[in-house]
């Protein structure tokens, strides 16, 4: 029990990225094509340690515990190799995407945090100051939710300071109505509800296309919107490595940067 107490954190805000393993023909596959499923696995990883640096980056300017939540079962050695060590992790294997989100919350709180929010690692240049924005808003109102929504129907992060069942509840995971649906769950239990600004998540050729346009436009200094993009370091450096048609779009890829 002591070495329970000792190890609760202080009462900061808990971001876990929804972290899956990354293997080949398992992970990203609706990348493939254009990208080999080696190159989209590859891509996994970096998104993984780019939404982490995100956190970190985030940690520096408001109080903010990192943690992944991971699948499938078994993986820790993974994500353990590919992480920074003071990277809490948390598995969260169950059949239902809902039950894994609620997983997570539910433990981050448990663990002496006064807020949890869950991130998706579908969005490397998601900007840092939205991430600021979720945990400062969490702390200064009491059973609040924030959601960012994706530009897809879905949401990049759902933060909460006590977890709601019905927010889980009767959703259409992977369709254009989780937002709509989650709002709709938060509006029927009296919860007030934040709106952080969309983003995008890069889960098609699509989308992987306009990842490849906004960061080359923010090298180029190009694009307004850019200025507040995280740099996504990791995800330029796989970019650069990838096989086939993209390889070579992104200036400055081959940069060296660890997550920080």
């Amino acid at each position: 029990m002591l070495d329970r107490i000792d190890r609760l954190p202080s009462l900061q805000c808990a971001i876990a990225v929804m972290g899956k393993a990354s293997a080949p023909g398992r992970t990203k596959t609706r990348l493939v094509p254009p990208l080999s499923g080696e190159d989209a696995a590859r891509l996994n990883t970096a998104f993984l340690q780019d939404a982490i640096g995100n956190i970190i980056a985030a940690g520096r300017q408001t109080d903010i515990a990192p943690y992944v939540a991971y699948g499938p079962a078994g993986t820790e050695p993974f994500f353990r190799a590919c992480l920074p060590a003071q990277i809490d992790l948390i598995e969260c294997c169950l059949p239902n995407f809902g039950d894994c989100l609620r997983h997570a919350l539910t433990v981050m709180l448990a663990r002496g945090h006064v807020a949890a929010c869950v991130l998706n690692a579908d969005s490397p240049t998601l900007p840092t100051q939205y991430l600021i924005e979720a945990a400062r808003t969490l702390a200064s109102e009491p059973d609040h939710i924030v959601i960012g929504p994706s530009t897809d129907g879905g949401y990049y992060l759902l933060g909460l300071t006590q977890v709601h069942r019905r927010l889980f509840t009767d959703i259409e995971w992977s369709s254009p109505r989780v937002c709509e649906q989650t709002r709709q769950r938060a509006a029927e239990a009296g919860l007030p509800v934040t709106l952080l600004e969309p983003w995008y998540d890069v889960d098609d050729a699509a989308a992987l296309r306009q990842l490849e346009a906004d960061l080359a436009n923010a090298d180029a200094g190009s694009d307004a919107r850019s200025g507040g993009m995280y740099g996504a370091y990791r995800t330029r450096a796989a970019l650069e490595r990838v096989s086939g048609p993209l390889k070579g779009a992104i200036p400055g890829a081959a940069i060296e940067h660890r997550v920080p």
